[in-house]
């Protein structure tokens, strides 16, 4: 593929630039896992909204410049390397909203998309349940009709996000004499629906950045359904398939990390951890290549279908290779090492969400080398 940015990319590239280095908070935001973080990471989403800067690569009619995926890539090397905030409308942004685009109704789109933009409205992820680990096939949460609507019951646990946010998304079964995928529906809903009842999950830091989500007779209108009655299986693929390849962890964010440990690295007499942490730097590389690569394959309409389980388990073995690194480098003043020891905190998660690796490598094995089953 030709890697050569164009004027324009050049152009949008210095726009972004100027404007984040203009605009980023100077300091970092407070977590966003506490309600005083969440609030000002909303803040700062809407500044971005503002700018048009929040979802560059979506229709302008939703708040985005109408802009494609290599446009979205040097956004995202960008603001990574400006050291720009977290994005807490993540779940919705990256994850919802292209299978909303995808699968969901005009209007679905016309009440959504533009909210979702602005982080009026914060979505959480409510996939797991308890006792079902990575196999998602194995929900037991139910939708049963009642009149134009739905009457939802079950638990969902892990959900990103779910204590501050607005609304959240994920699948129910709507057939009960179906098993593994089929009749699974993919639903919206808000959190302040009666009979939902968001319980915290403390993390190791105090902070809840995941709660347990109950469902107690939850009444959903029928414009909560996603795609058609039944086929929630496939929409949710397009949702794990944005979660573990392209749009949920750009290569910007690991070409900052790796910048950085770079830094680290030059000042470190350890010839051993220098040439592994020059590795690093060239892993990030390679997934920012490849990335590229898979973002021309989807502009020739190509889906990433499986390949997307090949990128999910490169990043997040590379996040956590290079934060144990830096770790390493910085030897006794790793226990105060601040941002590189919240970073590995939160790497150490990375080879578990969005699907563990160790299922990420069945699918590999199955379903991009062939192997039998």
């Amino acid at each position: 593929m030709d890697l050569t940015f164009t004027p324009h990319q050049q152009e949008f590239r210095a726009e972004v630039r100027a404007w984040l280095a203009a605009n980023a908070p100077a300091e970092p935001l407070p977590s966003m896992d506490t309600a005083e973080g969440f609030e000002r990471h909303r803040e700062w989403e809407h500044r971005l909204a503002e700018a048009r800067l929040a979802v560059v690569s979506w229709p302008e009619e939703y708040g985005g410049r109408g802009a494609d995926l290599i446009d979205w890539l040097i956004f995202e090397e960008e603001y990574w390397a400006a050291g720009a905030p977290g994005r807490v409308s993540q779940n919705g942004i990256f994850l919802l909203a292209p299978t909303l685009m995808a699968y969901g109704t005009d209007e679905q789109k016309r009440r959504h998309l533009s909210r979702m933009a602005r982080a009026d409205d914060v979505w959480a992820q409510a996939w797991s349940e308890p006792e079902s680990g990575s196999d998602l096939a194995s929900l037991r949460a139910t939708a049963r009709p009642d009149g134009d609507g739905w009457r939802l019951n079950g638990q969902k646990t892990w959900s990103s996000r779910a204590v501050h946010a607005d609304w959240c998304f994920g699948l129910f079964r709507t057939d009960p004499e179906s098993e593994r995928h089929r009749g699974l529906t993919y639903f919206m809903l808000p959190l302040e629906s009666e009979g939902v009842t968001v319980r915290p999950i403390a993390q190791l830091d105090g902070e809840h950045g995941f709660a347990e989500i109950f469902f107690d007779d939850v009444y959903v209108p029928g414009d909560g359904v996603l795609g058609e009655l039944g086929q929630g299986w496939k929409v949710a693929m397009a949702t794990t398939s944005s979660e573990r390849g392209l749009t949920l962890r750009s290569p910007g964010r690991f070409m900052a990390t790796a910048d950085r440990l770079l830094e680290l690295a030059r000042e470190s007499d350890d010839q051993t951890l220098r040439d592994a942490a020059v590795e690093a730097w060239t892993g990030s590389e390679a997934y920012r290549l490849h990335t590229f690569r898979a973002a021309a394959r989807l502009a020739e309409g190509v889906e990433l279908g499986a390949d997307s389980s090949l990128m999910k388990v490169f990043w997040s073995e590379l996040d956590l290779r290079m934060h144990e690194l830096a770790l390493e480098l910085l030897g006794p003043e790793a226990p105060v090492a601040g941002r590189w020891l919240d970073g590995f905190l939160f790497a150490l998660a990375g080879p578990i969400y969005a699907g563990t690796n160790e299922i990420q490598r069945n699918i590999i094995a199955e379903r991009v080398l062939g192997l039998p089953r």
